[in-house]
């Protein structure tokens, strides 16, 4: 079961399966106990039942979770909990073969992307002083992923849907990724997707310490901590101004997923897991 039986509700279903005796794996990677209201269904979190998740891992035969903060939530309620972190397919992400450069057949200027969504989008917001100050003196162009309209005073902005399709091809058109996050309850429960989708294609990650992402990064050397506006303007310059750099931090972010995060690795604990409970 991966995060609940049914988005809305109580623990109805999970309640069922436990009294059938079939062993349930569950499987979460966000804080869904925690109360969050999203800005693009947020009538619909009255009927949502964070809570649940506590009587979910008690009926759980196993629980996986995705990070460390999730699994000692879920330990309150299951001592049978290992961690298995988000996982990337590293034989479909790949970085383009004409790094370090990228220049292809698109604009010289580096291109600062970042992926998300409408709900989501606020954590870029928080970016939006540092993007500011950056673009007074460098020349870059901005990628949004996950909402049609994003504007940035000076700053030439593509804003386009997710689209599953060609995900990765619209990843690849990025030079640098970013990933802000505010430091709350929710967000602590993140698992660094994003992040990992950038590092697997080679391209350098500058992320929040918030949650999971202290753990994925190692601080200039596969990618970049920033904890204030000044580290952002910063350390984006670094890598604004340096291919060579960007290059370097694209691919050992690229072998931190190959060793780490990939689902070639990940995919056999998985499997020992489902053997421990098989009934």
């Amino acid at each position: 079961m991966f995060r609940e039986a049914a988005l809305l509700g109580p623990a109805v279903i999970e309640r069922v399966l436990g009294w059938t005796r079939v062993p349930v794996v569950f499987d979460f990677d966000d804080a869904v106990f925690v109360s969050y209201v999203s800005p693009s269904n947020g009538y619909l979190s009255k009927l949502k039942f964070p809570g649940k998740t506590a009587g979910v891992c008690r009926l759980s035969a196993h629980v996986m979770a995705g990070n460390s903060y999730l699994a000692d939530y879920a330990r309150r309620y299951n001592p049978n909990v290992t961690i298995i972190p988000t996982t990337i397919d590293t034989e479909k992400y790949l970085p383009l073969t004409n790094t370090p450069l990228k220049t292809g057949n698109r604009k010289l200027e580096t291109v600062i992307g970042w992926s998300g969504s409408f709900s989501t989008v606020q954590h870029l917001d928080t970016l939006r002083g540092a993007l500011l100050r950056l673009g007074q003196s460098e020349k870059f162009g901005m990628r949004v992923i996950g909402t049609t309209v994003y504007r940035l005073n000076g700053i030439e902005v593509e804003a386009m849907p997710w689209r599953s399709a060609t995900e990765v091809e619209d990843l690849q058109a990025i030079d640098i990724g970013v990933m802000p996050l505010p430091d709350d309850d929710w967000s602590r429960g993140k698992c660094g997707l994003k992040a990992l989708q950038y590092m697997a294609l080679g391209i350098p990650t500058i992320c929040s310490p918030v949650g999971v992402n202290t753990e994925i990064i190692q601080d200039g050397v596969n990618g970049f901590i920033a904890d204030s506006e000044e580290e952002w303007v910063a350390k984006l310059k670094r890598l604004i101004h340096s291919p060579e750099l960007r290059h370097e931090i694209g691919m050992a972010g690229r072998k931190t997923v190959e060793e780490r995060y990939s689902a070639a690795v990940q995919a056999p604990r998985v499997f020992e897991v489902f053997q421990s409970v098989k009934s």
